[in-house]
């Protein structure tokens, strides 16, 4: 439920680096969240899951991946239109 609500309209974003870091601690926080801790085998405490481990716990690809993934394939529709579809779009003459 969380992922549609956080990539919606992401075919159109620009992303900086401070802005991509800031999406990758927003995922991993959620999943922290979702997974909770962890007890230490070793000395019998909980502790935070660390990153390696909550990409391991969750298989699907990290958000900024499905970002990507969702503007290239956006712009692959956008290419199909054609010239003539895109000018009748936003009121241009052929």
């Amino acid at each position: 439920m969380v992922l549609p609500l956080v990539l919606y309209g992401c075919e159109t974003w620009s992303i900086t680096l401070r802005e991509e870091c800031r999406m990758r601690v927003l995922e991993n926080r959620t999943l922290r969240g979702i997974f909770g801790s962890k007890r230490d085998e070793v000395i019998g405490e909980w502790r935070k899951v660390h990153n390696e481990e909550l990409n391991d716990l969750y298989s699907s690809p990290n958000i900024i991946w499905l970002i990507e993934s969702r503007k290239m394939r956006w712009v692959g529709n956008v290419a199909r239109r054609g010239k003539e579809r895109c000018m009748q779009d936003f009121g241009g003459e052929n």
